[in-house]
């Protein structure tokens, strides 16, 4: 059972570390790879980094935790541009409508339309209103694909 008191990270860190959460992709040393909850149709493959401590910005962090936290977003991005084919990865860490560190890696494709892929996609893409993430139905291929991209990356 979830518990609304929680601000968002944070419930998704206590559903990752206490249910199992299908949203899980891979474990880094100071974060946890998941699924965006929700899908945009042109750009499928959102996923985002929740650290393991919750802290309000990077600024709360070390020199050498930010460091790492910056990495696993990167790797993350790889992976994503492996499993999706996307053109590139738009890296953000926004911590405004959730005040909490957390990372955003969304995939860009040369088929979105051309003003929508120079946008944020934030403001090109509805994605409180578009589908949401089915990490063990229709997006378990995608899963599939990006924990084997992630599974590489960090045995290296």
């Amino acid at each position: 059972m979830t518990n609304n008191t929680r601000q968002p990270i944070a419930e998704f860190l206590y559903q990752i570390e206490h249910l199992d959460s299908p949203l899980l992709l891979a474990t880094f040393p100071s974060s946890y790879a998941i699924l965006n909850p929700n899908q945009p149709a042109p750009i499928t493959g959102c996923c985002m980094l929740i650290p393991k401590v919750i802290v309000p910005s990077p600024n709360e962090l070390t020199h050498q935790d930010r460091a790492q936290f910056f990495l696993e977003m990167t790797i993350l991005g790889d992976a994503i541009m492996e499993a999706t084919g996307s053109l590139r990865v738009n890296y953000l860490v926004l911590c405004n409508q959730a005040p909490e560190l957390h990372g955003h890696c969304i995939p860009r494709f040369e088929t979105e339309e051309p003003t929508r892929r120079k946008q944020c996609p934030f403001t090109a893409y509805d994605f409180a209103h578009s589908r949401p993430s089915a990490p063990r139905g229709q997006d378990q291929e995608l899963v599939t694909r990006l924990q084997q991209a992630l599974r590489t990356r960090l045995s290296e």
